[in-house]
């Protein structure tokens, strides 16, 4: 691409972020995680345009994969056993605040491979207790938040590893501004259309109250069952003070919450899942009474081990989300490495907590009340794909009829 026309993308780009994913607001703070370095000047950008449109203060917190890479090979074994107060503060102070929070991720898939998984499996479970009521805000829509990404060169490398350094970096930024609908003639009615698609299928699937999901695949033959509570949801969100937002971007799926103990039988995936700095590869998953019981990876094996042993919850579903396979990102072809794109080219679960507002009332409820109504919590939340367009899903209805929900990965309703 042109220098000049990506540097106009690049700018359309940090303005969708900050006017359609999180909406700021005037007089709002805002806090961007996930900077890397080698992005700062994408970063510069986000923050500029959150200004413009009336931010009172942006806080950047930012990072070093070098550096992060080294303090797993070098740092005392308790340094990964406990997640600093002061970071679990700072959030918190902004989540009192009223605050919008952006995500940029950028991550190196193999950033982590050959560290001891062990260390690894400590730290996700430190970080994850240690922001567990900074995790509880955003899956509660507390505040608003957005999660979108952003090239780097060992990601564009892994993705398009035929390419060379520059030549993967734009091609990797080319499918990220594809994805998020920037070459359309206005990118803000584009997502609004968008917006409208998928709550289509969301009405259409809360009208059914489905009872039961069926699923069949290759290597698949699960069921899963829904509370009657439940809440299809999809696309843009609504925070506690009322600001419309999008949580991700891109986005393509519908999703809601399984009820914790309904989970039954064996799902098999059909991307790989890059979490803790390591791929995690044709992995299987069986369950009994909704619980994970065995654990089966060609690839990965110990790290998704340690993440299924991250605590209780975390032997258990917490999302259930749908994705035709002929969604844009799945017919790009591009295989991202990256959750926030892979999910949104597949049908896909999640091991660990679910999100409160799946459940009617439930953005107000306690997590005892939660908890009472079948949704799963755990300080772990990770999408793993089990999706392609060999897959059938069946929605069981209360009296026992059933009504098709896809057909060779396609919607049927």
């Amino acid at each position: 691409m042109s220098l000049k026309n990506f540097e106009q993308l690049l700018e359309i780009y940090a303005e969708l972020i900050v006017k359609v994913g999180v909406n700021v607001q005037p007089g709002q703070e805002v806090f961007i995680n996930g900077a890397t370095i080698e992005i700062a000047s994408f970063i510069r950008l986000v923050a500029g345009k959150a200004y413009e449109v009336g931010a009172s203060n942006v806080h950047v917190d930012w990072t070093d994969e070098a550096l992060a890479r080294l303090k797993y090979e070098k740092a005392a074994d308790g340094v990964f056993t406990r997640f600093p107060e002061w970071e679990t503060a700072k959030r918190q102070a902004f989540v009192d605040n009223g605050a919008a929070f952006i995500s940029i991720v950028s991550p190196n898939p193999d950033l982590l491979k050959g560290i001891d998984p062990q260390r690894i499996g400590n730290f996700q479970k430190a970080s994850g207790q240690g922001l567990k009521e900074f995790r509880r805000a955003i899956q509660s829509n507390k505040v608003s938040w957005t999660v979108a990404a952003a090239s780097t060169r060992d990601w564009a490398q892994k993705v398009f590893p035929a390419l060379s350094g520059q030549e993967a970096i734009d091609k990797l930024w080319a499918a990220i501004f594809e994805s998020v609908r920037l070459h359309a003639e206005d990118p803000v009615r584009a997502w609004e259309e968008h917006n409208a698609a998928l709550h289509k299928k969301v009405s259409l699937l809360n009208d059914k109250k489905i009872y039961k999901l069926h699923y069949k695949a290759p290597g698949t033959d699960l069921t899963i069952e829904l509370n009657e509570k439940h809440t299809w949801v999809g696309a843009g969100s609504t925070s506690q003070n009322g600001v419309l937002f999008m949580a991700n971007m891109p986005t393509e799926e519908v999703f809601t919450v399984p009820q914790r103990n309904g989970v039954n039988g064996i799902v098999s995936s059909t991307k790989p899942l890059s979490y803790g700095g390591n791929i995690i590869d044709k992995f299987k998953l069986t369950f009994e009474s909704g619980r994970i019981v065995k654990v089966e990876a060609e690839e990965g094996q110990d790290i998704l081990q340690q993440l299924v042993d991250t605590d209780e919850g975390s032997h258990y579903l917490g999302e259930v989300a749908l994705v035709p396979h002929e969604s844009p990102i799945s017919l790009s072809g591009v295989l991202f490495l990256n959750t926030l794109f892979d999910e949104n080219a597949s049908n896909h679960l999640a091991i660990g907590s679910g999100y409160a507002f799946n459940i009617e009332g439930g953005a107000s409820m306690p997590p005892e009340e939660l908890e009472q109504h079948g949704v799963n919590h755990s300080i772990a939340h990770v999408d793993f794909m089990i999706g392609s367009d060999q897959m059938d899903i069946d929605g069981i209805l209360h009296d026992g009829s059933t009504v098709p929900i896809f057909r060779k990965g396609g919607w049927a309703i």
